[in-house]
C-alpha cells in the first residue's frame, strides 16, 4: 500500500471527542479499531467493523472518505488527516478472509429481500444474524446491484463482491435467486403466500434520466448507467467524447471511457466549478488522467458530429442564465448522458393495496422504513434517490431494526399443516434398482 497501514495507525491522537466518528454516516468507531490494530488485535478489529457495517470492505474503497471521516480528522485542520480508508481496507480485507461462522440459531420466520445492492445486502446480512431465513431476489445474474454495474471495476474490483457473497451470503445460508424480479412472474402477494413475514425492497435506480433534447436517440449517444454497466458495448462512441455531467458517476464514465481507449473526454457542467458534485478525488484523478473539464454551457442538441451548446452566464445577482442565440459546436465523435437516475421497479399494488410512490417516483416510507402495506418495507436508493453505498448501509440498520420489531411482533402460526400426513416417497438406491434389473 501507498502509506503504511501502521505508521497511519500510529498518528491518530485518540481524541476524547472523535470528530472522524462525527463525519461517518454509521459512527464507525474509529478510534477504537486503530486501538485495536496498534495493540496487535487485527482480528478484534476486522470484528469490530464487520460488526457496525458488513459492507466494511466496499466502503473502505468507495466512500467519500475526504468529506467523511478523514475530513473531520483533527489533524487535517493544519496538515494532512489520518488516512482510515487505507487502515480500514487493510483490517477488512485481511480479516474477510478469516470469516468462516455459519448460519445463526434459525427463528423460524422467514423474510425475502428485493435487490441486492448496499441497501439489500446489509439487510439481509442483519436480519440473517438474528436468526431469520433470508431469501434475496436479484433482477440480474449476479449480486451487487449499483456497486457491480454502476461503479468501475477499477475502482470497486468485482472480486470484492464475489468474496462478500462468499463469506456474507453462502456461510450464512443467505439464499439468492438471480434474474428474478418481483413484481412480473412472482408478485409480493406470492412472497406472503409461501410464508416470508416481511418483504424489503432495495430495487435501485436503474433509469437514466434524459435531457430530452434533440438528437438524444442516436447511434453515438449513451446514457451513464447504461454506459458503465457495459462499456464494451457502445463501440460507436469514437476517440473524442463528451460526457455530460460532474458528478461521480461523471467522472466514472469519464475515467472508464479513457480505459476504452478515447483520446479525448470532456466534461461538460452547466455553471461553474461550484457545481462540481463529484469529489475533488475523484475530479483530480480524472484531470490526471487526460480529462478536461468546460464549465457555463447548457446543451441543447447533440449531433453525428459533436455537441450544441449555448452559454450560462452569472449575473451581478448570482442567478445564472442562459443566453439565447449564443449556439456554440462543440465536435465530438460521441457523447454520454450522465445527469441523474430514476426508479424503474413497478409498484406492486397486491390484494392489500398499493405502496404509495412519493416524489420523483420514489417510494413512501415512514421514519422506520415501512410503506404503506403492511409488511412491506423499502430502502436505499429506491427511497433516498441516488446516494452513497455507506448512506444507504445506514439507512438500511435503522430498516433492519424495524423489520426485526415487526416480524417478533407477529403472533406464531401454530395452524397444523394439512399436508404433513402425507407420506414421503425415497428414491430408491442405486443398488436396489440394479437388483431390479437382474
Amino acid at each position: 500500500m501507498a502509506l503504511h497501514v501502521m505508521d497511519e495507525a500510529k498518528l491518530c491522537l485518540e481524541c476524547r471527542n472523535p470528530r472522524c466518528m462525527q463525519g461517518c454516516p454509521i459512527g464507525t468507531d474509529i478510534p477504537g479499531v486503530i486501538k485495536l490494530l496498534k495493540a496487535g488485535d487485527l482480528d478484534g478489529a476486522g470484528k469490530k467493523l464487520f460488526f457496525n457495517n458488513p459492507l466494511t470492505t466496499v466502503c473502505a474503497l468507495v466512500c467519500n472518505h475526504e468529506k467523511q471521516c478523514e475530513g473531520h480528522c483533527i489533524r487535517g485542520l493544519k496538515g494532512s488527516p489520518v488516512h482510515f480508508s487505507v487502515i480500514e481496507s487493510y483490517i477488512s480485507a485481511t480479516y474477510a478472509n478469516k470469516m468462516v461462522r455459519g448460519p445463526a440459531e434459525p427463528n423460524g420466520m422467514k423474510a425475502a429481500v428485493v435487490g441486492s445492492g448496499p441497501a439489500g445486502l446489509t439487510i439481509a446480512v442483519l436480519l440473517a444474524r438474528w436468526g431469520y431465513d433470508v431469501t434475496i431476489y436479484e433482477s440480474r445474474n449476479r449480486i451487487g446491484g449499483m456497486m457491480r454495474y454502476g461503479i468501475p471495476n477499477f475502482r470497486l474490483p468485482d472480486a470484492v463482491l464475489d468474496d462478500f457473497q462468499y463469506r456474507h451470503l453462502e456461510l450464512k445460508n443467505i439464499k439468492v435467486r438471480p434474474n428474478t424480479t418481483i413484481g412480473k412472474t412472482i408478485t409480493i402477494d406470492d412472497l406472503f403466500r409461501d410464508g416470508f413475514k416481511a418483504v424489503f425492497i432495495g430495487a435501485g435506480l436503474w433509469k437514466a434520466r434524459a435531457m430530452h433534447v434533440k438528437g438524444e436517440s442516436l447511434g453515438n449517444v449513451a446514457f451513464g448507467i447504461d454506459y458503465l454497466a457495459n462499456p464494451r458495448g457502445f463501440k460507436n462512441l469514437g476517440e473524442d467524447i463528451a460526457v455530460i455531467g460532474v458528478g461521480n458517476s461523471a467522472m466514472d464514465c469519464a475515467r472508464t471511457a479513457i480505459r476504452q481507449g478515447a483520446r479525448h473526454v470532456t466534461c461538460y457542467g452547466r455553471r461553474d466549478e461550484s457545481c462540481v458534485s463529484a469529489s475533488s478525488y475523484e475530479v483530480s484523478y480524472a484531470r490526471l488522467e487526460g480529462v478536461d473539464f468546460r464549465f457555463g454551457v447548457v446543451p441543447v442538441e447533440i449531433r453525428g458530429n459533436g455537441l450544441v451548446c449555448r452559454d450560462n452566464v452569472k449575473g451581478e445577482d448570482g442567478v445564472w442564465r442562459v443566453v439565447e442565440g449564443s449556439e456554440k459546436l462543440y465536435p465530438h465523435t460521441g457523447v454520454i448522458v450522465s445527469v441523474s437516475q430514476s426508479s424503474t421497479y413497478e409498484v406492486d399494488t397486491g390484494s392489500d393495496g398499493a405502496m404509495m410512490r412519493g416524489e420523483k417516483g420514489l417510494l413512501a416510507v415512514d421514519e422506520t422504513g415501512a410503506t404503506t402495506r403492511e409488511g412491506v418495507f423499502a430502502g436505499g436508493d429506491a427511497v433516498a434517490g441516488a446516494r452513497t453505498v455507506v448512506e444507504a448501509v445506514a439507512g438500511a440498520k435503522k430498516v433492519a431494526a424495524a423489520m426485526d420489531r415487526y416480524m417478533k411482533s407477529l403472533p406464531r402460526d401454530t395452524t397444523p399443516d394439512p399436508y404433513a400426513c402425507i407420506p414421503v416417497v425415497s428414491a430408491p438406491k442405486p443398488d436396489a434398482l440394479a437388483e431390479q434389473r437382474v
